[in-house]
């Protein structure tokens, strides 16, 4: 299994970046997929999750109404749109895949069975 992670970069703040995470080795459309970030000397923080089929997502409020996940099951890809960006953001971008057959996606990156290699996403001020 492989998650490929890209899109990452510099940006200001304020600024758009997207991500995105090609899955190859699974059935994509098994698995909820999730997006965490890790910044240095910290744990690794939930950013955003989408049910299998798309229809559902979930993110905590400190990116609720500004990062938008959702995902091409046709091109095994799950995308983060990020808007507003803000230097806090700034950390390294993971993608996992997580095999729960739980409807209520989960949060913790200890749950998710496959993880990508991670993109750096750094904002100025």
């Amino acid at each position: 299994v492989q998650l490929q992670a890209s899109g990452g970069g510099l940006v200001q703040a304020g600024g758009s970046l997207r991500l995105s995470c090609t899955a190859s080795g699974l059935t994509f459309n098994h698995y909820v997929m999730g997006w965490f970030r890790q910044a240095p000397g910290k744990e690794r923080e939930f950013v955003a999750a989408i049910s299998r089929g798309g229809g559902t997502a979930s993110y905590p409020d400190a990116v609720k109404g500004r990062f938008i996940i959702s995902r091409d099951n046709a091109k095994n890809t799950v995308y983060l749109q990020m808007n507003s960006l803000k230097p806090e953001d700034t950390a390294i971008y993971y993608c996992g895949a997580d095999r729960t057959i739980m409807t209520v996606m989960r949060t913790s990156a200890a749950d998710y069975d496959y993880w990508g290699q991670g993109t750096q996403v750094t904002v100025s001020s």
